[in-house]
């Protein structure tokens, strides 16, 4: 069933639009497959929009009359070997249902790449908000009641952290001890292979995260991509007396048995304050900018008292974070500059690679560590 009601504050949610030319699939193909699956489904192709926000995975609407759902496939162009898993990402949502109720639903994954030309999954359509750089235009929040979504943000990852992965059978998703040293040692070889004539070299980041690895604080599940627009929020957040509620956690490509220290500095190197600098702002995401959001020392404090964590080593998870990103962006990138993806979304990447590298410098420096 798919959780969609007629909400006054409808002009807010996510709004798909016309399918890239690149990345178009066989729709008569895909269609015949989901009929396979024993979904009652309405006669006839569905309708077919894309979600254009997201520079990874490919994210679509599939419209058949009432039922709405969304498929996942890879991006086109060089892959990490170890990227774009569907059958692993739907694997996880699956077995984190049982423990949390911000899941959306799995409904059916495919692994026969000559359907559609890529592995995909396909799960149910969860209406709600979703926030991206800025508030929805008519959306007013008092400061107190953003300082409540802040919090009910941090207080999800708290639960995702909290969740037995032994019983839930999650903990089979990673490797588990020594996944700081893996990690470091991963995104500098992902670096390197991504690199480009117009992005530094990263190397005296690289060598001071190689000597500074701390040991895990825990073990858990980490999502590896915590940050608004990965949320789906009630969208009648003006409403002081509705609740504050996340319906759906999205976009697991990235999640994995980890330390939560890591996670949260992944989700840090997103975090951008009012006060940043203007280049930083100028790639915020999220609005945690606005009166009333939590910075990110305030964030990291909260969610260490609560987690029973020591903070003193927080610049070298804040150095991973903002440098994983720089990766990230680099590899994104990369397709771009070979000509493997046309969007022109990605372009500018370079210059943020550059930046985040620099910002790493400036941490490492005021670090004492």
């Amino acid at each position: 069933m798919n959780r969609q009601e007629n909400h006054p504050a409808r002009q807010w949610l996510d709004q798909p639009k016309a399918v890239r030319d690149e990345d178009q699939f066989d729709l008569t193909a895909l269609d015949a497959w989901l009929r396979g699956q024993g979904l009652d489904l309405a006669p006839g192709l569905p309708e077919v929009h894309q979600y254009p926000k997201g520079a990874s995975n490919l994210t679509y609407r599939l419209t058949y009359g009432d039922k709405v759902l969304v498929l996942r496939r890879p991006p086109m162009g060089q892959k990490a070997a170890s990227a774009h898993n569907m059958v692993r990402e739907h694997r996880i949502q699956s077995l984190l249902a049982r423990s949390i109720q911000s899941v959306p639903k799995m409904i059916a994954v495919c692994e026969d790449e000559q359907v559609i030309g890529s592995e995909f999954y396909v799960m149910e359509h969860v209406s709600g908000l979703i926030l991206r750089s800025n508030l929805p235009s008519g959306l007013s929040l008092s400061k107190d009641r953003v300082r409540q979504l802040c919090l009910a943000a941090i207080d999800q990852l708290i639960e995702l952290h909290s969740v037995d992965v032994q019983t839930t059978g999650l903990d089979q998703v990673g490797k588990g001890e020594g996944y700081n040293q893996r990690q470091i040692e991963g995104w500098c070889g992902r670096f390197a292979k991504a690199q480009t004539w117009n992005v530094g070299s990263g190397k005296k980041v690289m060598d001071w995260l190689q000597a500074h690895c701390p040991p895990e604080k825990k073990l858990c599940l980490i999502h590896g991509d915590y940050r608004f627009d990965n949320l789906v929020l009630n969208p009648n957040l003006s409403e002081p007396d509705e609740p504050i509620e996340i319906r759906a956690i999205l976009d697991w490509e990235l999640a994995t048995i980890g330390d939560p220290m890591m996670d949260l500095g992944n989700s840090m190197a997103y975090w951008v304050e009012a006060t940043d600098d203007f280049y930083f702002r100028n790639f915020r995401r999220q609005p945690t900018h606005v009166a009333g959001m939590l910075t990110r020392e305030q964030v990291v404090k909260y969610y260490c008292e609560r987690m029973g964590f020591e903070a003193d080593q927080w610049a070298f998870y804040e150095v991973y974070g903002l440098f994983r990103l720089a990766v990230i962006a680099q590899q994104i990138y990369y397709r771009y500059h070979h000509g493997q993806t046309r969007n022109p979304q990605f372009k500018h990447f370079w210059f943020a690679v550059n930046y985040l590298l620099w910002r790493c410098g400036r941490v490492i420096k005021r670090s004492r560590i």
